[in-house]
């Protein structure tokens, strides 16, 4: 019988396995000695079968159990595929290391002990060390599985809870120059280079572009409605620059079905992911390593550099709150030294002015 005091908990609570089946639960004492006596009392009533005990539900192989839980997810999260997309892609490295493990066997230990091997490996696509956010992603699906078989009652507890994070520099970012955006988009084959153009014309994010419908797009009007996303600034209008609406009108054209990035092999759904084909164009380019995700970045920071305020460039980006453009927005040197001149100019002609206006008064 094992005796231990949870982190949010100033009780002992105890565990033991009768016949196959685990018992865990709270004595509702602070003394050890009492706990224990509490316990062995709750055994006794056990085997001589004076409690009335509903047997737990087997707990099945990791592998069963993230396979359970990625079909719901798909069917939970049907308005938010990109959500069981990160699922799937997050589980693999986990089924590599508990994929044989009964469920309820895995400890906080086991989860630190995972952390700490994934931030010495490196990613098996680009050959760097892996992210902070990557492994993140990964504790997170991992997380949410174990709350869905907590829900089930069929597992108690959830070992991730007790485990901490890592630290992520979400700071870190790519913008491109003109020259590099013109390398890479002669590098970009279809419909890779269309979708990239749209992201460095409008901002949208690339799951946002990859599921662009026909009927979303007003070219008369000028804007694409973006009905996606899990806040009501997320839903938008997205204003059309000439060329952005360009190569919405040459993909309507070319559409079969209602998605102008079908999936290659279904029109009448969106097309997936394009990571691939951003990494070798990229490195056909012959340029430094930069995420699809940074053309959102560009956009954002030649935005500001154009002299939009944060306010519209939030609307723009689909975000709810300016501090969340704040990352997106870094100007250069010279453009902080052209406000300072726009303001320095702004506050000259207001003094002329008010001078102005006063020789005026004093002269009638």
């Amino acid at each position: 019988m094992r005796f231990y005091k949870r982190p949010d908990s100033k009780f002992w609570w105890f565990e033991f396995v009768y016949h196959d089946v685990r018992f865990q639960q709270s004595t509702r004492q602070i003394n050890r000695r009492n706990a224990e006596d509490f316990a062995a009392a709750f055994r006794l009533r056990l085997i001589e079968g004076e409690l009335n005990v509903t047997r737990k539900k087997a707990a099945p192989a990791f592998s069963k159990a993230m396979s359970e839980f990625l079909t719901w997810s798909k069917e939970h999260h049907s308005d938010h595929p990109n959500t069981t997309l990160r699922y799937t892609s997050a589980s693999k490295a986990l089924l590599r290391v508990f994929g044989s493990a009964p469920l309820d066997s895995i400890t906080p230990e086991d989860v630190a002990r995972y952390k700490s091997q994934r931030v010495k490996q490196k990613s098996e696509r680009t050959g760097r060390k892996l992210k902070p956010a990557t492994i993140n992603r990964e504790l997170a699906c991992l997380k949410a599985m174990f709350n869905h078989f907590i829900k089930l009652e069929i597992v108690i507890k959830n070992p991730v809870s007790r485990v901490k994070l890592l630290p992520e520099n979400n700071e870190q970012m790519r913008v491109l120059s003109f020259d590099e955006e013109q390398k890479y988009l002669s590098a970009a084959s279809q419909p890779l280079k269309d979708l990239a153009i749209l992201m460095l014309e409008t901002g949208m994010r690339p799951d946002e572009v990859s599921r662009i419908t026909k009927g979303n797009i007003h070219l008369n009007e000028g804007y694409i409605f973006n009905p996606y996303g899990k806040t009501k600034a997320a839903k938008r209008r997205i204003p059309l620059t000439n060329r952005a609406a360009d190569v919405l009108r040459e993909r309507i054209k070319k559409a079969e079905g209602d998605y102008i990035f079908p999936h290659k092999d279904d029109p009448s759904r969106s097309m997936i992911k394009v990571n691939h084909a951003h990494d070798g164009a990229r490195q056909r380019a012959g340029l430094d390593y930069f995420r699809l995700y940074d053309l959102r970045h560009t956009f954002a920071t030649r935005a500001v550099q154009s002299g939009v305020d944060l306010v519209t460039l939030a609307a723009l980006l689909g975000h709810s709150k300016i501090q969340m453009v704040m990352r997106y927005a870094h100007p250069m040197a010279e453009h902080q030294v052209g406000a300072i001149r726009k303001l320095e100019s702004y506050t000259a002609a207001r003094q002329l002015e008010e001078f102005a206006a006063r020789n005026s008064a004093t002269v009638n």
